[in-house]
């Protein structure tokens, strides 16, 4: 029965899934992120390291996840790591689902919640970084990196997409 479903999941998923980038944990992470689908029990944790680029722009240095779901939780879990890596904070905020979703190629319809999990687990531990700033330099670029989520989060309402009756 397991290997038959996994005929309802791309080769790019597949990959994801049966070997993860970026699976375990950070000691000392700058930021975590942690969510949780109590209807289908996937939990998803994501740990980040902030570091400085050659501009001076705060980036994520290392990203690793900890997950326990479905085959599309895992693979949401790792391609979400392998797309914010490397990227600037505001870059990794404005990473959206539906850029989860392309990179494995596809996810069934029922499965695209997990997308969705991915992307909140990686903003929350964004969030949990800039809330440990002090906070005068922490106010004004959580309000840049939030500023660029929204703008990327309004653009995909205007296409329209809705999930689990919210708007992403």
């Amino acid at each position: 029965m397991f290997w038959k479903s996994m005929n309802n999941y791309t080769k790019r998923t597949l990959n994801q899934f049966l070997k993860p980038k970026n699976r375990g944990k950070i000691n000392n992470p700058d930021g975590v992120g942690m969510v949780g689908n109590p209807v289908c029990g996937d939990l998803m944790k994501v740990y980040i390291k902030v570091g400085k680029n050659k501009k001076r722009e705060e980036m994520i240095k290392d990203i690793k996840f900890e997950t326990l779901g479905c085959v599309a939780a895992v693979a949401s879990s790792s391609i979400t790591t392998e797309l914010a890596k490397n990227k600037t904070l505001k870059q990794a905020s404005k990473i959206t689902k539906d850029e989860i979703v392309k990179g494995l190629g596809g996810l069934p319809r029922e499965k695209v919640h997990c997308s969705i999990l991915a992307n909140q687990a990686l903003k929350k531990a964004i969030d949990d970084y800039y809330s440990k700033l002090p906070a005068s330099s922490a106010a004004s670029a959580k309000s840049s990196a939030r500023a660029s989520a929204k703008t990327a989060s309004a653009a995909g309402r205007k296409r329209g997409r809705s999930y689990a009756g919210k708007a992403f």
